[in-house]
């Protein structure tokens, strides 16, 4: 059931909502959408699928903190690319809102999985699974209004099977819930507006 709510799901399924309601158009939701998905999603999953394959981190969900760094950068560059589409396609104001919003938080992930300073050298793994739910919850609000919060037990799921799986601390979550709302759905919100 969370493999439903996935990261790389959320991100290939929201650009499509939010083009939706950009637009009102079925022909532009569908080619907004798809290049704000292709770009923060499919290019990024198939990079991470292919090393995964190949044993350069643990699985799909690069559960070891070391392998991200590829992955996060990958998808960074990716959707930097596809903002510059965006961009030249005089894409509507709302999708380059998302797409900043996810860049953004992006950044700040890498920036905690890297930088963050913790007692033994190592850094700190913050969920990515909970700040994507999380921040799509919040864009979700911005674009839809606040009957959207009836997600939010997804959101709880999401966080909920991170820690038990034990591939996160109960603090790794709740730190990505936060980024997700503050960076994630303030950034589309201020964006926006």
């Amino acid at each position: 059931m969370t493999e439903l709510l996935a990261p790389w799901v959320l991100v290939l399924s929201l650009p499509l909502l939010v083009a939706w309601h950009a637009t009102g158009d079925p022909v532009a939701t569908v080619v907004w959408g798809t290049v704000v998905g292709v770009f923060g999603s499919v290019i990024p999953m198939a990079v991470v699928v292919r090393g995964a394959r190949r044993g350069r981190w643990q699985g799909h969900h690069v559960t070891n903190r070391e392998g991200r760094l590829v992955p996060l950068f990958t998808c960074a560059l990716s959707l930097g690319v596809g903002i510059l589409l965006l961009v030249m396609g005089d894409a509507p104001h709302l999708m380059l809102a998302l797409s900043v919003s996810m860049f953004l938080s992006l950044l700040v992930s890498i920036g905690v999985t890297f930088l963050w300073p913790v007692p033994g050298g190592r850094g700190w793994k913050i969920s990515v699974h909970a700040a994507v739910a999380a921040g799509a919850l919040a864009v979700l609000v911005v674009t839809y209004g606040w009957w959207t919060l009836v997600f939010s037990p997804a959101v709880a799921l999401v966080a909920w099977s991170r820690v038990a799986l034990r591939d996160h601390t109960v603090a790794q979550v709740l730190g990505g819930v936060a980024m997700g709302l503050v960076v994630g759905g303030l950034t589309f919100w201020w964006l926006a507006g």
